[in-house]
């Protein structure tokens, strides 16, 4: 069985500075869509997921191709939370589908 090349692109939705900058435009498409598009176009990924507390970007990332298997919970949504953990939930979520 071959190991899959995985792209976790965390996106939480609240923010200190600008809540939901995620789903903001940024010319023309909403800023997670640029980081979706550049990890399509690297063609070096099995699959795309976007790792999410928010329907709201969960909606708007699986527009632009990425997949939201999984919601992130609240403890893993803070702003004191570090990647590594959001990235080790990812990997454990994905391992479940």
């Amino acid at each position: 069985m071959k190991n899959k090349i995985i792209a976790v692109i965390p996106a939480r939705g609240g923010s200190k500075r600008i809540p939901y900058k995620n789903i903001r435009n940024f010319h023309g498409k909403p800023i997670i869509a640029w980081s979706i598009m550049a990890a399509k176009e690297s063609e070096i990924f099995d699959d795309i997921i976007v790792s999410t507390d928010s329907k709201n970007i969960a909606t708007i990332a699986r527009k632009f191709g990425a997949e939201t298997p999984f919601m992130r919970p609240n403890f893993l949504s803070g702003p004191e939370v570090g990647k590594f953990d959001v990235w080790k939930h990812a990997l454990e979520s994905c391992e479940k589908y």
